[in-house]
């Protein structure tokens, strides 16, 4: 059998929370050995952020399988030596704190990349390594209210509507992170030498606002929310309720698909408001709306089912885990009783799994150490002295 995608990649993760998590896991899900770098107090407090599923979080367990777990006191000097002992061992390692602070431990990638020249580091942050921003606090929200992306969001008429799908910390920290570094690992691969990777969660949201841009570019500023092509503002796309205070998604955006809605809710008469805006194109949002509440959204479900035109029902999430074309493409997994989102890339010839669960804190220092060389009695002191 061929080995996993990314069996040779050996990655040092010494981020928390959500953003640097999550890409390190999709690593390990593909392969690599990914060894969790955790300081000897709380480490990551995901751990214990929402609801407990024993003694750690459902949000840390499903963000960090497959992974090992060392801790280290990296404010001490046998702390810091043990870890660029690992560094040697390593491909990659991924940090996400406050530009700055792997300088003042003397691990940032300067001092890195003078030890492994071949060493890739990837820096996770709000803003970036530079700029007049890059030392301030943020979390998502602040994050795409600079790219411009959250004034998009939300209804006319109405205020900015706050995701619960973080777009700046997934988008951003998640997947733009994964492939900076992989492609930083790739040219390292070739050509002997790594590269530090500034990933900003704030300029990736911004590089991906593409039909804003169009609006800029076109006519010198955005529409009004609610109110352009894909917020709300033509009737062949959007968000109706149904008679069970559901909801249905209409993406209809080619004619043929709108023709095809307005044929099966027996409505031929607004194929012309396709993409109508303005008055014309409320009037014939409000038909629409009209229309959709005169039934539950499993009836309206039934209905379109059959009928390749783009009109959806808007699920749960408890309801999508049960959805037979997620769970056709093993998106739905369990470890250890926790389902699970499955990884979101298929690859010919790789079944993704087993899957080993989230690592306890610390469960796999001595292992990891022993590897290094260390035996019995140098691990022994170094517990005893709080390096690890």
């Amino acid at each position: 059998m061929r080995q996993k995608p990314l069996a040779n990649l050996r990655v040092l993760d010494l981020t928390r929370l959500l953003p640097g998590p999550l890409a390190t896991q999709h690593l390990a899900d593909y392969g690599a050995e990914v060894i969790k770098v955790e300081d000897t107090g709380a480490g990551d407090y995901a751990r214990t952020m929402g609801a407990m599923n024993g003694d750690t979080s459902f949000f840390y367990q499903v963000c960090n399988r497959g992974k090992k777990s060392v801790r280290l006191d990296l404010k001490q000097a046998e702390g810091r030596e043990l870890f660029l002992r690992l560094v040697d061992t390593a491909d990659v390692v991924v940090e996400g704190f406050r530009p700055g602070v792997m300088d003042k431990l003397g691990l940032g990638y300067d001092a890195l990349a003078a030890r492994k020249p071949q060493i890739v580091v990837c820096s996770i942050s709000g803003y970036g390594q530079t700029g007049p921003y890059a030392l301030r606090a943020g979390h998502d929200i602040n994050y795409i209210g600079y790219a411009g992306v959250l004034d998009q969001i939300g209804t006319a008429g109405g205020a900015p509507a706050m995701s619960n799908l973080q777009i700046g910390d997934l988008l951003g920290g998640t997947m733009t992170a994964l492939f900076g570094l992989l492609a930083a690992v790739l040219d390292a691969r070739a050509s002997g030498q790594g590269r530090h990777v500034d990933v900003a969660m704030t300029d990736a949201a911004l590089a991906h606002a593409i039909f804003p841009l169009a609006e800029v570019l076109a006519h010198g500023g955005v529409k009004p929310r609610g109110e352009d092509l894909l917020t709300g503002g033509v009737p062949c796309y959007g968000v109706y309720e149904t008679a069970d205070g559901r909801h249905m998604a209409v993406g209809s955006l080619e004619e043929k698909f709108w023709h095809l809605v307005c044929d099966t809710l027996g409505r031929p008469d607004l194929k012309p408001a396709h993409l109508a805006t303005g008055a014309a194109g409320a009037r014939a949002r409000a038909e629409l709306a009209a229309i959709f509440r005169s039934r539950t959204q499993a009836e309206w479900t039934v209905i379109f089912d059959g009928i390749d035109c783009c009109v959806t029902p808007i699920l749960r999430l408890e309801e999508s885990l049960e959805n037979p074309q997620l769970r056709a493409r093993g998106m739905v997994t369990e470890v250890e009783g926790v389902r699970q989102f499955g990884p979101p890339v298929r690859l010919s010839g790789f079944e993704p799994g087993p899957f080993t669960p989230a690592p306890q804190a610390g469960a796999d220092s001595d292992a990891v150490l022993t590897a290094l060389g260390l035996d019995d009695a140098a691990i022994a002191r170094l517990r005893a002295s709080g390096v690890i």
